[in-house]
């Protein structure tokens, strides 16, 4: 009788430890999904951008033909932006693209008639509203793998983490360039 009690007790115990391993790799796994589906709103956001640019430059373009070296390097941080496939990539392509934008709006200044044309400033809200969809992808993006993060480092569900490759994910940085002015040069 008394051997059957253990049985019983050592087959609970083991029944309790797999429920919990499969709420633990399920919730690692929610959490896993929620990291991706947040990043590609980010990405969602990035190509947003990259589909404004060309409009507005090409807009740019018609007022100011003789600003070709910014156009170029708009053109160029947009291709960076595009071609970039981590994380850290993107950060730095998208600190590039934005100091090119804002060498472009200073250039913007120095054409009066281009601030007024409809055109140009629909573009310029339609990217600054994008600038801000950008800026709240990130944060949420950053909430998310921090949720992330904590979950994979803390015990006992670290053990699991590691068993089935659950790793620690980089945030959204900035560069360390990103709070320079940018420099403008005429």
């Amino acid at each position: 009788m008394k051997k059957i009690k253990g049985w019983v007790i050592a087959l609970v115990i083991i029944g309790i430890v797999i429920v919990w391993g499969i709420g633990t790799y399920n919730s690692l796994v929610s959490y896993d999904q929620k990291t991706k589906s947040s990043y590609s709103q980010i990405q969602n956001q990035l190509q947003r951008r990259l589909d404004l640019i060309p409009n507005l430059v090409n807009t740019v373009k018609g007022y100011a033909s003789h600003e070709k070296e910014i156009m170029e390097s708009l053109a160029n941080a947009r291709a960076n932006l595009a071609g970039a496939k981590t994380i850290n990539e993107q950060a730095a392509a998208n600190d590039e693209i934005s100091g090119a934008l804002s060498r472009l709006l200073v250039i913007v200044e120095n054409y009066p008639t281009l601030k007024a044309d409809a055109n140009f400033r629909q573009l310029m809200d339609e990217l600054a509203g994008t600038e801000n969809r950008i800026s709240v992808a990130r944060k949420d993006y950053n909430e998310v793998i921090q949720g992330y993060n904590v979950k994979v480092k803390r015990f006992p569900t670290v053990i699991f983490a590691k068993l089935f490759g659950f790793n620690e994910k980089a945030y959204f940085e900035a560069s360390p360039d990103a709070g320079k002015a940018p420099e403008v040069n005429f």
